[in-house]
């Protein structure tokens, strides 16, 4: 693309009229939305996908979280305060180049919530500018299809077919990896823009907003980046633009509180000037739980994204599928290893993400000068007694769906013509719906993570119901990091939405 710039080789000081904040799920269709009438820099702190080609395919997703995090690799790493791994996206196209693919749209619920007025017909339209340009509807794997059908004989209904649409039921929805395994993410949504009014600059990362103060609400005018030689740039708008953080739930607070709008008493303990006392920066940080069973199949068959969901009021089951040609020792996100596990394993992995959550954490800064530094974070997973009923539900879903005539074909026959699963990791709890308390005791200690947080920047509290940041002028935040709750049962669709 030919609008790709390494900071390295900008201006040290340039104006603009939009300065987007992250190049990634919400940015990349957002700088490219504004670009059709505006000049617009973007900057992105990662790579182009380019220079890491495993992120443009599916049977490499799982390699891209497992490699060795070097300060440059797409998915960074970073560890809530209570041990949960996580990922952020660390490449232009954001998390959307590192995520499962699964493409399916907000339901009515997060609509109502969020704190924004929407006009639905912009908010379809949007849904299918995006629609059109990067999603796929693949014909099933053996894996999907069997799921589907569980779904189904274990009562989550109706079957609602193929469908981006949020309806409870069973569905297949889209994927932003086509029928050949190659990904389709925001990163795309760019070359739909206007890219003799754009700029994107890679390895940028921003230090802080630059704010006047000469009016009544500090004013953002600009923003100051460095580059890979530690080299500051100043990049200014004019024509009365704006400054727009894109950052995702992490950086955007983050940024606020580095550029010094944040609660008073915590900034000043941190030595960072005040612009805007903000109490709730950083605030109401939330991360859905994720729970599951791996079964290791007694086949050879082939990987798959995820396809199926089956959606409840309470959870949501999604299921996916992959062959591990390395070392199950290595594996990530609470996989157990089983020393008498093949080194080749085929695996059928089935999980749920608790709808909402309702329990939530916050967020601090690791380092009051690092913008590399990932800012601490505490969810407070199943806080909230409700999330953890929740789950309870659905691990009782999962022993339904285990004795299901669709899952019987993936059970193992042992020596003694005994037939039954075999788990990766620890099965569930036997005689799940006559102890409460082991099914809780299961979900706390089997809980990973959905890799949809959220918060930070709450409509209503951070920002008004444009996403401008309250008491400020001139400076918006469009990410995750506004959103009360996670989006439907994934939120990558409704980002990319959001951004257009």
């Amino acid at each position: 693309m030919k609008s790709v710039y390494n900071a390295t080789d900008l201006p040290l000081v340039e104006e603009y009229d939009y300065i987007v904040i992250g190049g990634g799920t919400a940015g990349c269709p957002l700088a490219a939305t504004l670009s059709e009438k505006y000049s617009v820099l973007l900057l992105e702190r990662g790579n182009t996908p380019l220079a890491h080609p495993n992120v443009l395919i599916a049977s490499k997703n799982l390699a891209n979280l497992m490699e060795e995090d070097d300060g440059d690799t797409p998915a960074q790493r970073f560890t809530s305060m209570e041990g949960v791994q996580n990922f952020r996206g660390r490449v232009l196209g954001g998390t959307s180049m590192i995520n499962g693919g699964f493409f399916s749209e907000a339901d009515n619920d997060f609509l109502t919530k969020s704190g924004v007025e929407w006009d639905l017909d912009e908010v379809e339209k949007a849904y299918k500018w995006v629609r059109d340009s990067i999603v796929s509807y693949s014909n099933l794997s053996v894996w999907n299809l069997a799921v589907k059908e569980a779904l189904l004989e274990a009562g989550v209904g109706p079957d609602n077919g193929v469908t981006t649409k949020h309806k409870v039921g069973t569905k297949q929805s889209g994927s932003t990896f086509d029928d050949k395994g190659r990904r389709h993410g925001a990163v795309e949504l760019l070359n739909k823009g206007d890219l003799k009014n754009m700029k994107i600059a890679i390895h940028a990362y921003v230090k802080k907003i630059i704010f006047s103060t000469k009016s009544s609400n500090p004013t953002a005018i600009g923003v100051i980046y460095t580059d890979t030689k530690g080299k500051s740039h100043k990049a200014l708008i004019c024509n009365k633009g704006e400054v727009i953080v894109s950052a995702g739930a992490l950086g955007s607070p983050q940024l606020l509180l580095l550029s010094g709008i944040g609660p008073k008493s915590y900034l000043s303990s941190q030595h960072i000037p005040i612009v805007l006392s903000q109490p709730n920066v950083g605030k109401f940080m939330a991360d859905n739980p994720r729970n599951g069973i791996d079964l290791i199949i007694p086949f050879p068959f082939q990987g798959s994204s995820a396809q199926i969901v089956g959606i409840t009021k309470d959870y949501y089951i999604e299921t996916f599928a992959y062959n591990l040609p390395f070392s199950p020792t290595k594996l990530p996100f609470g996989l157990y290893p089983n020393p008498l596990t093949p080194p080749q394993l085929s695996l059928g992995t089935i999980v749920e993400k608790v709808v909402g959550p309702l329990s939530t954490g916050s967020l601090r800064l690791a380092s009051k000068t690092d913008v590399k530094a990932t800012p601490h974070v505490r969810f407070n997973y199943f806080s909230h007694p409700t999330d953890l009923s929740r789950c309870v539900s659905a691990m009782r879903k999962f022993s339904e769906l285990l004795k299901t005539k669709s899952l019987d074909e993936f059970k193992y026959t042992d020596l003694n013509g005994v037939r039954d699963f075999m788990f990766l990791g620890p099965p569930l709890p036997t005689n799940p719906n006559s102890n409460n308390s082991s099914m809780e005791d299961y979900c706390r200690s089997s809980v990973t993570t959905f890799w949809h947080y959220h918060g930070g920047c709450l409509v209503g509290k951070v920002v008004d119901g444009e996403f401008k940041v309250i008491g400020t002028d001139s400076l918006r935040v469009v990410d995750a990091s506004t959103f009360v709750m996670s989006p439907g049962t994934n939120p990558q669709a409704t980002l990319m939405m959001i951004g257009r």
